[in-house]
């Protein structure tokens, strides 16, 4: 939405009785003149409507026309601040097998109290000593904390902190954080398909590279690095993340130091083409918010990674393994394509003018490849030798032919596919279910007569979503997917309702159906799942009566 869009949609919202508006993490000034431009956003209505603006800072706070309360967050106290520390530090869940627990509270008050009650720096300190739990390391932090308050004291926190991580490894994922815009939520599974084709994540014996990435987010977390947004309801593991904005821009620094990571946006460009020297050096680049150019980067250039950009060509990249790409225009594109090579992540979210010809079954070491529409009537194009590639871990595709040969998917773990227009009312599952390594799969909507999971079929298979599916009958013979635990139906009709066949999932442990159409007579089927310990959730069912 335009500026004038969203003050319309405030304004319509607030005239409104009652309603409670957040706006939040607004950041200059001028965000209030962009969007008061041409209607009052926030009228006075007198209607008992509110409005709760978050900011960082204070001139944008006293800059709002409208009557303001200021609040400014204080620091904590000291006993709130010991709290907050201690939960960091000496979690309840360690504190039984602490030996001399009273002395590590003794040094822990005394830190808490150099701390000058700034909740980051109790929280990135606490998560750093939760993993040093011996004396000598709370006592050398305590006799070597820094003279000089504030951002200075925070720098030197985070970077002991980060010295601390496990290994090279994990440190490399966490700089990675400075490539994303300041505030930006993250996808976690993003982040992990970023992470493992820039070769971050080691393999681990008796652990899959999926594991150990995840272990290295929840580790992360656990040392308040990064602040968790979301986590899964079904497995628990985290799905989406944010950093701190101080935490952020002293990645930045760091990563900009090492020639890790360049992050280029309107403030470092200055004019248009001008790019600073440390961009020329670094093998990762982040281009956030420009327009109309030609993005300029290191031919030796391994990663790029994009976000709002408007009306961008890439030059000529082919040593390129990471193109990521976010919500952003872009102009020939598939010139690009064919060069590159060695690309092994391939993200387009939210993206115009996509086309991806044939000449990507060139990419012989393409992992993932992510397509994903900006707008309802945006059109993509993905050609079909895209199946040719034999090394796809993870395909996210709208509207694109089913592969033909099953036998050139054998590394594919994860799929998203909706079906093009002469395939939607085939069954898919005779091609998908020979697929060795399939661990998720989401299929959008598909209308065969039929849908048949066929025995033997997805030996792999952990998770199966069917969104917006149709079909009269869905069959489930004896032996078919043997390790399925999540199976998640939404906005799908079944004609023949149920079927009794998930009785014979033996690891089935979680069914959600959403906004269904289904015969109500099949609740002896659903009974039969809770009573084998499945979880059953259901919302929005609209049940076909029987006549």
């Amino acid at each position: 939405m335009n500026e004038h869009e969203v003050a319309k949609k405030i304004h319509d919202i607030l005239i409104q009785k009652r309603y409670l508006l957040v706006l939040d993490d607004v950041w200059e000034t001028d965000t209030w003149e962009q969007i008061n431009r041409k209607i009052k956003a926030c009228p006075d209505a007198d209607n008992r409507s509110r409005v709760l603006l978050t900011t960082r800072k204070e001139d944008v706070a006293n800059h709002v026309e409208m009557p303001t309360h200021v609040h400014a967050l204080r620091c904590l106290d000291e006993e709130k601040s010991w709290i907050l520390f201690s939960s960091k530090a000496l979690p309840s869940y360690k504190r039984s097998s602490i030996q001399d627990l009273h002395k590590f509270e003794k040094l822990g008050i005394k830190l808490t109290r150099k701390c000058d009650g700034l909740p980051l720096a109790l929280a990135v300190l606490g998560g750093y000593l939760s993993k040093n739990l011996s004396i000598q390391p709370w006592s050398g932090v305590l006799l070597s904390w820094p003279s000089i308050k504030d951002t200075q004291m925070m720098c030197s926190i985070i970077a002991r902190s980060y010295k601390d991580l496990t290994n090279h490894y994990l440190r490399s994922c966490f700089l990675y954080l400075a490539a994303f815009p300041e505030d930006f939520i993250i996808s976690v599974l993003d982040l992990m398909n970023l992470w493992i084709a820039e070769s971050f994540i080691p393999h681990t014996r008796n652990h899959t590279v999926e594991e150990t990435t995840r272990k290295y987010v929840t580790e992360l977390a656990q040392r308040s690095l990064v602040q968790v947004v979301e986590i899964s309801s079904i497995h628990g593991w985290i799905e989406k993340i944010k950093i701190h904005d101080i935490l952020h821009d002293w990645c930045i620094e760091e990563a900009m130091q090492d020639g890790f990571v360049a992050a280029i946006d309107k403030t470092s460009t200055g004019q248009v083409g001008a790019l600073p020297s440390h961009t020329l050096i670094s093998y990762r680049s982040s281009f956030q918010n420009l327009s109309g150019q030609i993005l300029q980067a290191s031919p030796n250039l391994r990663a790029l990674l994009g976000f709002g950009l408007s009306l961008v060509s890439f030059p000529e990249l082919r040593f390129l393994r990471v193109l990521h790409v976010e919500n952003s225009s872009l102009q020939d594109f598939s010139k690009l394509i064919g060069g590159c090579i060695h690309l092994r992540h391939l993200m387009l979210r939210g993206c115009t003018n996509v086309k991806i010809t044939s000449s990507i079954r060139k990419l012989l070491n393409l992992q993932t490849i992510v397509v994903t529409k900006s707008h309802r009537y945006c059109q993509r194009e993905v050609s079909n030798s895209l199946w040719d590639i034999p090394t796809l871990r993870y395909v996210d595709i709208p509207e694109i032919s089913l592969p033909r040969n099953e036998q050139i998917l054998q590394t594919l773990r994860k799929l998203h596919i909706q079906p093009s227009q002469d395939e939607k009312n085939k069954d898919p599952m005779p091609i998908l279910g020979m697929l060795p390594c399939l661990v998720v799969l989401g299929l959008f909507g598909y209308r065969p007569e039929t849908m048949s999971f066929g025995a033997q079929g997805f030996p792999s298979l952990k998770e199966l979503i069917l969104k917006s599916c149709s079909m009269q009958k869905l069959r489930m013979e004896v032996r078919t997917m043997p390790e399925l635990f999540c199976l998640s139906f939404s906005r799908c009709w079944l004609e023949d309702g149920i079927p009794n066949g998930l009785l014979n999932l033996p690891s089935l442990r979680f069914v959600s159906l959403r906004s269904m159409h289904v015969d109500c007579s099949n609740d002896i089927t659903l009974e039969g799942l809770r009573q084998e310990g499945c979880e059953v959730i259901r919302s929005g069912i609209i049940f076909k009566q029987q006549s």
